[in-house]
């Protein structure tokens, strides 16, 4: 099957919509949001319950809904209006943070109470985020795409930097009750625009494909088989999921022990720089992408990147120098980004239309789903292994598992071109 013309790039190019500047400041927010969310209500589940049993909960009720739904909630994305599903997610959000909120303000707080919150706080995940990819095409149009995957993934990061410093700051100022009250609000300017917003099927111009009627189980095969028909497609899903899978964000739950281990001074602050190098190479990858309108998205540069990413995390698990450590994380952090968005921008190019929201759904659950098994392969493994080795032995079949796929696609693309 011919590959569609890619799209030509220019500098901050989505920021020039309106609409778009409004969608990355609210993305920001939520995303600040969600972030403040875990600071404050996992350091009350912690000193109230001390369990680690619900705090592997808090990473398992994250996670899970992707698996187990993103290709339904895209399917449904396909039939019913993309801003009204986000939003009902924004307000699943906000009554997640209204609740623990009454909770830690009267001390009524239980286990079960915790766990249907963490439940609750899972789903409207999955609601915000096909749904949200499925609505940049209507936002930016397709010529414009790539940079708008990008910045959006760089509004992510934005509020994961933001977020754990604007959490502290009102944990300590306001307390756990007043300062989780304060964070529902930072989901409402996303809410609110989007209410009036001129995108999603209403507002489509040219010939539309005809609505099909939903199917249930139906809608999700019909997702996987569009998905095998596209080679492309099935590379950069294989891609996502693989380093889902493999590595995913199970390092950042182990970077207490990384930092105590590197042995530099105190290790909540060398804790913090960690967790902060991280983010500020993705954060970096985006302005620097943008501003330069560089990487044209390709399956074999993400497939490249994506090996330097994982030379780059398996360097971080067996350096014992702190210095080297922070910038391997960050030139981790900075390939992350970069290679993720190409891949979904690649994805959403090359999605059938009239399964877009489906095919997207794929996606999320091999790109956020998949996460969840990475507690099992870096954290469980390094419970037996130590968690240097089981990062680097992770990365490493991650690492050759890409080169077959890279060989595979370069061999795809020869024989098409051949044809």
């Amino acid at each position: 099957m011919r590959t569609p013309p890619q799209p030509t790039q220019r500098s901050f190019a989505a920021l020039r919509h309106r609409g778009y500047r409004m969608l990355f400041l609210g993305t920001a927010a939520a995303m600040m949001a969600d972030n403040i969310e875990h600071v404050i209500s996992y350091w009350v589940l912690f000193q109230k319950f001390h369990s680690p049993a619900l705090g592997g909960f808090a990473v398992i009720s994250h996670w899970l809904p992707f698996l187990a739904f993103s290709v339904y909630v895209g399917a449904l994305a396909d039939r019913f209006d993309p801003r009204r599903m986000i939003q009902l997610g924004m307000l699943f959000f906000m009554a997640v943070s209204l609740t623990w909120g009454v909770l830690f303000a009267t001390g009524r707080l239980q286990v079960w109470h915790a766990v249907a919150l963490l439940s609750v706080h899972g789903m409207a995940g999955v609601l915000w985020n096909p749904p949200m990819q499925l609505l940049l095409h209507d936002v930016v149009g397709r010529e414009d795409l790539p940079s708008a995957v990008r910045l959006s993934a760089t509004a992510r990061y934005l509020g994961v930097l933001a977020g754990p410093a604007a959490g502290s700051v009102l944990l300590l100022a306001l307390g756990p009750a007043h300062g989780i009250f304060v964070n529902a609000l930072f989901y409402l300017p996303l809410a609110l625009w989007l209410w009036k917003a001129p995108y999603g099927p209403r507002f489509r111009t040219g010939t539309a494909a005809a609505a099909r009627p939903l199917r249930g189980f139906a809608d999700v095969i019909a997702s996987f088989r569009s998905v095998r028909e596209h080679p492309t497609i099935i590379s950069m899903t294989l891609l996502a999921g693989g380093a889902s899978f493999f590595i995913g964000g199970a390092y950042q739950a182990q970077m207490p022990q990384f930092a105590h281990e590197l042995g530099h001074g105190d290790p909540g602050v060398a804790y913090s720089a960690l967790l902060q190098a991280d983010a500020a190479g993705a954060l970096l990858a985006g302005l620097l992408l943008e501003s330069r309108g560089l990487l044209q998205p390709s399956a074999r540069a993400a497939l490249v990147l994506a090996v330097l990413w994982c030379t780059a995390l398996g360097a971080f698990a067996l350096t014992s120098v702190y210095p080297i450590a922070l910038l391997l994380l960050g030139a981790a952090g900075f390939l992350e980004l970069s290679f993720s968005a190409i891949a979904q921008t690649l994805v959403q190019l090359n999605a059938p239309p009239e399964l877009r929201g489906g095919v997207i759904g794929v996606f999320s659950m091999a790109s956020l789903g998949l996460r969840m098994f990475s507690g099992f392969t870096v954290g469980v493994v390094g419970s037996l292994i130590g968690i240097h080795f089981s990062l680097a032995a992770s990365a490493a079949v991650l690492l050759a598992a890409i080169l077959l796929l890279l060989r595979h696609t370069e061999r795809m693309q020869t024989a098409s071109r051949a044809g």
